[in-house]
């Protein structure tokens, strides 16, 4: 693809998407056409009839370019691959089940011109969650990811983002290839001192096939929030539970000591525990500015 500086490109994943490429997708394309963006999608190991769909596609729009991947790497791979291929300032990425309005990137262009913004994510806080189970697993998540890692982010989650290429480029290879992806990326941005913002986009039904997360991808995603956190804040996972052990072991003592009956060993044990964990989140945190000086 031709450079274009300043442009955008649309990085798109893809596994067993026949239907909605064939009515989703040309609405993309024709956004794109319009506004002068690329779009790359990854064919990420179908089994279906997407290749023939997409290839169909393909002698339709010039703006479109397709990856293919003999096996289904995941949804992190996918978009890593169509994130290396991209060669504009920009790119926006989006699923292709057909959830997301097409035209919602343009008001994600808007806001991030407006506030040089290096990511901006597309946030459903007013949208349907999908019912109670995935509702409660994205409190989670939103919670856990506010807590570790101060970002103040709603929806980050979110399929829909907006960001600068060669920033993304260059965090690529800490992020999952799994669905935990959308997570990671946006927690990386933030823990970079990244501006990242948020808009409100729209969200419509699937336009076929079904969702395939489950329990196994939100314990995946706590687990690479859990990694990421270690790798650019560890304090914040090391304090806590030293301050529990401390003062647990201090509760514990303190009633002992009162009554006369000497020091508890135990609960020094625990005060000692407590010590030990923090000095160890010290040393944890000094790895972690090396390791960030060299990103």
């Amino acid at each position: 693809m031709a450079d274009s500086k300043g442009g955008l490109t649309i990085v798109i994943p893809c596994f067993n998407e026949e239907v909605s490429i064939k009515v989703f997708l040309p609405e993309v394309m024709k956004l794109a056409s319009r506004n002068n963006w690329e779009v790359i999608v990854t064919n990420d190991g179908s089994t279906d009839s997407s290749a023939t769909a997409l290839e169909q596609l393909e002698k339709e729009y010039s703006c479109l370019k397709i990856i293919t991947h003999n096996v289904n790497k995941g949804y992190g791979a996918a978009l890593k691959s169509g994130i290396l291929m991209s060669n504009t300032e920009f790119t926006a990425t989006m699923d292709a089940d057909g959830q997301h309005y097409p035209e919602d990137i343009v008001s994600l262009f808007a806001v991030r011109n407006e506030t040089n913004a290096d990511m901006v994510i597309g946030s459903r806080k007013d949208a349907k969650a999908g019912g109670a189970y995935r509702s409660f697993g994205k409190w989670i998540i939103r919670n856990l990811s506010t807590a570790l890692a101060d970002t103040g982010i709603y929806d980050i989650n979110s399929g829909m983002k907006l960001f600068r290429t060669d920033t993304a480029k260059k965090m690529l290879s800490l992020c999952p290839d799994t669905m935990a992806f959308s997570n990671i990326i946006a927690l990386t941005f933030a823990a970079q001192k990244n501006l990242v913002l948020e808009h409100p986009i729209g969200v419509r039904e699937r336009t076929s096939g079904k969702s395939t997360i489950n329990i196994n991808t939100a314990f995946d995603t706590i687990l690479e929030i859990l990694n990421i956190v270690m790798l650019f804040n560890p304090i914040r996972i090391f304090l806590p539970i030293a301050l529990i052990f401390f003062f647990a072991g201090l509760l514990w003592g303190i009633p002992i000591m009162i009554a006369g009956r000497g020091v508890s060993v135990g609960a020094g044990l625990m005060m000692l525990t407590g010590v030990m964990i923090f000095l160890l989140g010290l040393i944890a945190e000094q790895l972690s500015h090396i390791r960030k000086s060299r990103l």
